[in-house]
């Protein structure tokens, strides 16, 4: 797949204001400062999603719309302690009205960070998605940063600590690099095609 044009066409936290047409939808939900506005920017090749240097900083729910086709969907990210309870409670209630009824939701992706185990968030994520049947695809993010070495080790320890099956899939990639981005827009493919 060759992404040729890319348009923001809902920025909102209101299942009222999300498009209505039947698109199908990929979210893409992660832990803050997991790297995901700049795994989206890249995955796009512009500069759509901010990136910011202070986690916490996407609170809506982006509707990106791809060649017309369908549509990636950026979710607020989960788990940034600097945010008040009051806001992250929110923004946990937005996430899952979301992914509970949106009927043009196919997949969801969840991002981890590779240097570390998933935390707490991540693995509740990850067994939510397995309650709703979304679950099965992790991008492991900032490759870069890790050795071959530990890049391996840390694979198993998400693929353990998230309870993965041998079927369900891990990406690793690096946003800086690109590596492992034609193998994300390679699934983004397949998944469009069942």
């Amino acid at each position: 797949m060759i992404i040729k044009q890319v348009i923001l066409v809902a920025v909102t936290g209101k299942p009222s204001q999300y498009p209505k047409d039947d698109k199908k939808e990929i979210a893409i939900v992660g832990r803050s400062n997991v790297g995901k506005s700049s795994l989206i920017n890249r995955l796009f090749n512009q500069k759509l999603a901010k990136v910011s240097s202070s986690p916490g900083k996407t609170r809506t729910i982006n509707f990106y719309e791809i060649n017309e086709r369908f549509r990636i969907v950026d979710l607020p990210g989960y788990g940034y302690a600097k945010v008040s309870k009051s806001i992250s409670k929110n923004w946990g209630d937005m996430i899952e009205a979301y992914l509970k009824e949106r009927p043009n939701l196919i997949k969801v992706i969840q991002l981890v960070d590779i240097r570390h185990a998933p935390t707490q968030q991540d693995i509740q994520m990850y067994e939510w998605m397995r309650y709703y049947r979304m679950d099965g695809l992790i991008v492991a993010t900032k490759i870069d940063k890790v050795s071959k070495n530990e890049l391996l080790k840390n694979m198993g320890i998400i693929r353990k600590n998230l309870g993965l099956s041998e079927k369900d899939k891990i990406i690793p990639v690096s946003a800086l690099k690109r590596t492992g981005m034609d193998d994300l827009i390679k699934e983004l493919e397949e998944l469009l095609e069942e």
